[in-house]
């Protein structure tokens, strides 16, 4: 949302009495302006010409604030899918509600857990190679360690480790430049050195036999081998929010959708509402009982999304979600709308005008029209509701000005 200044590239233009021009001109610049500073949507060039109706309007003292109310809603913030990185049958799945730790099984699939990993990144490959190494590789490190695994020491950044690598060659030919076939390509082994890089973990001896006693103890096959779709790895410990699927069921398709444990405030805000917001906002709540309470935005979606059933010009939304201070203040509360106040800035008796009313100028800035024609260049300040504040010499309450609708 624009501040106390002109949108980015519009330098300012002081006192600046600006000369007559056209009033088609004027009227162009101004929707052009308005279209590409505030949003508003221009004329399909294949449609016909669209009725633009002209008014003169008071310039009024008002207050003006960026503060805005939004309307949420207490739950365990924005569910997040889970899907199978493998094919199988699913054995068992967890009750909705359930909250699931460290090492524990999401899942299972082929009456095989799958357990919870938790950390970065997500299993892409197979792990099985003494001395490999990667981030995903300190990523089970630390989970193994945090179940009370026995892992080792583990390399430091700059260390150089000695892997033993295949590779395929042809074999060579005396009376041919063909290509051998690819049944008589040779596998051969040879020796290399990689660097550990910040951030990376190393597939030690010590670490494969901690690999082992945990696939022990899981139940499952314990050769050392951990293969993509063993583990699902998340941010943290989850609750089941509900499942997709029933035992018996083939993966392929959502399985389950799961949220943090903590109790959060989700908001579905137009792109306009969520203008602005960044993590960490403070905010003010109104919660379900009544009660007053803070938090503040922990997260605001990428990704914009049709609201379910909604027409087709309906405004798109993103999940702006929002954590609370004091947890204890939705105790006892398992849902309801919840009020979330974003304060914002505040302009008391200040000048303003709709934003309508705005004309571009082709140097830069703005002016406002006088009712007799006459152009008088001014500043903006704050933006809010549709309205502008603005600022002039010759700028004052009452002062009326041709605005469009």
């Amino acid at each position: 949302m624009p501040q106390d200044n002109e949108p980015p590239g519009i330098p300012r233009r002081r006192n600046r009495i600006v000369g007559m021009v056209a009033a088609g001109s004027v009227l162009a610049l101004t929707i052009a302006a308005l279209a590409w500073t505030h949003g508003v949507k221009a004329a399909d060039d294949t449609a016909g010409p669209e009725t633009i109706t002209v008014t003169a309007v008071a310039v009024e003292r008002t207050n003006l604030s960026t503060s805005r109310s939004l309307t949420g809603t207490l739950g365990y913030g924005t569910p997040r899918a889970i899907r199978s990185s493998r094919e199988g049958v699913v054995t068992w799945l967890p009750a909705t509600g359930k909250t699931i730790d460290r090492g524990e099984p999401l899942y299972r699939l082929d009456d095989t857990p799958v357990p919870l990993f938790i950390g970065a990144p997500p299993l892409y490959r197979t792990l099985d190679t003494t001395n490999m190494t990667g981030r995903d590789i300190a990523m089970v490190a630390k989970n193994l360690k945090a179940l009370g695994y026995a892992i080792g020491d583990q390399p430091r950044a700059g260390h150089k480790v000695k892997q033993t690598v295949t590779v395929t060659s042809a074999p060579e030919s005396s009376t041919t430049t063909t290509p051998a076939p690819p049944g008589n390509a040779t596998p051969e082994t040879t020796t290399v050195w990689t660097t550990v890089r910040k951030g990376e973990g190393v597939l030690t001896t010590a670490l494969t036999s901690a690999i082992k006693e945990w696939q022990r103890d899981q139940g499952m096959v314990d050769d050392g081998t951990i293969e993509v779709g063993d583990l699902v790895v998340l941010p943290g410990t989850v609750r089941i929010g509900g499942v997709t699927v029933q035992a018996g069921d083939a993966t392929g398709s959502d399985l389950m959708t799961v949220t943090q444990t903590a109790k959060a405030i989700t908001v579905q805000a137009t792109l306009a509402q969520a203008d602005g917001l960044k993590a960490g906002d403070k905010v003010s709540l109104r919660m379900p009982d009544g009660t007053e309470s803070t938090g503040e935005i922990s997260d605001i979606s990428t990704v914009p999304q049709m609201p379910d059933g909604g027409a087709p010009d309906t405004p798109q939304t993103v999940a702006v979600t929002v954590t609370m201070t004091d947890p204890a203040a939705a105790e006892g509360l398992d849902g309801g709308t919840v009020e979330v106040r974003i304060e914002g800035e505040t302009r008391e008796a200040v000048l303003a005008v709709p934003v309508t009313a705005l004309l571009a100028l082709r140097e830069g800035g703005y002016a406002i029209q006088l009712e007799d024609g006459r152009r008088i260049a001014i500043e903006t300040g704050l933006f809010s509701g549709g309205m502008v504040e603005i600022s002039g010499d010759s700028v004052t309450e009452g002062l009326k000005v041709v605005t469009t609708s």
